[in-house]
């Protein structure tokens, strides 16, 4: 059978009340597209009836796999579809979906050719953030300085939650990935850049979701941590080994 054009990877934990509306997104979405593609639902160390609601998903959406972890963490769910994934492209999504399901498509050829990696961003032109509180924006900017000035000049937006990478890209970069926490998301663009990889910021419409599994000030807090800690790896070369 072919592979795939198109990977769309959902981490997914303890998110059997938001998954089975973005599952119901994807497989109208699935089905009106010209390409072929699956989805990868990727449960890990979940409480309640995440894995449950996913398998008994597949058989309504064609091409649905599901992938049971039993360790936490939403870096190392994605890294995990990401190295199963079988596209092309690989999408990676948050199970809430707060992106309309139908600007998948601005992150692949035609609408976005020659591009290794593409991120969804909040902050470049043409994007729209829809219901955000002014702390959480003003939090959220106040890390992205930091992003940029420890690892990631010039990218406005590294924690949107809607990435997609050329599966040679994905390949290099998730097989050297070692963060599974929230900060992954600025260590596999630092990978990127170190590998030669080109990264493009999409603008995307993006709805906050007061359900979001982010603690501000916990979470920041540790990926002010971490930011030190991939800064480190860049200044070493580390990024530059061969994978893990």
């Amino acid at each position: 059978m072919a592979k795939p054009y198109l990977s769309i990877i959902i981490p997914a934990h303890n998110e059997e009340k938001r998954l089975p509306t973005s599952l119901e997104k994807l497989k109208r979405f699935c089905a009106a597209q010209p390409y072929t593609s699956e989805v990868l639902v990727v449960e890990n160390a979940s409480s309640d009836n995440t894995l449950a609601v996913a398998r008994a998903y597949q058989a309504q959406l064609p091409g649905l796999r599901v992938i049971s972890l039993a360790e936490p963490g939403k870096g190392g769910a994605v890294r995990a579809g990401m190295l199963a994934a079988e596209g092309a492209y690989r999408f990676m999504a948050d199970a809430d979906f707060s992106m309309p399901v139908e600007e998948i498509n601005r992150f692949l050829p035609p609408a976005l050719p020659d591009c290794d990696v593409a991120i969804g961003s909040r902050e470049v032109a043409g994007a729209r953030r829809i219901g955000e509180p002014f702390y959480r924006h003003l939090i959220g900017r106040v890390f992205n300085g930091m992003v940029r000035l420890a690892a990631l000049p010039g990218i406005q937006d590294s924690q949107c939650g809607f990435k997609c990478f050329r599966a040679e890209a994905a390949q290099a970069v998730f097989s050297r990935q070692r963060m599974t926490g929230w900060s992954f998301d600025v260590e596999v663009l630092a990978l990127a850049r170190t590998l030669g990889f080109s990264i493009r910021e999409v603008p995307v419409t993006w709805v906050y979701d007061p359900g979001s599994r982010v603690n501000v000030l916990r979470d920041s807090a540790l990926m002010a941590r971490d930011l030190w800690r991939i800064r480190r790896a860049l200044k070493r070369g580390v990024y530059r080994d061969p994978p893990l």
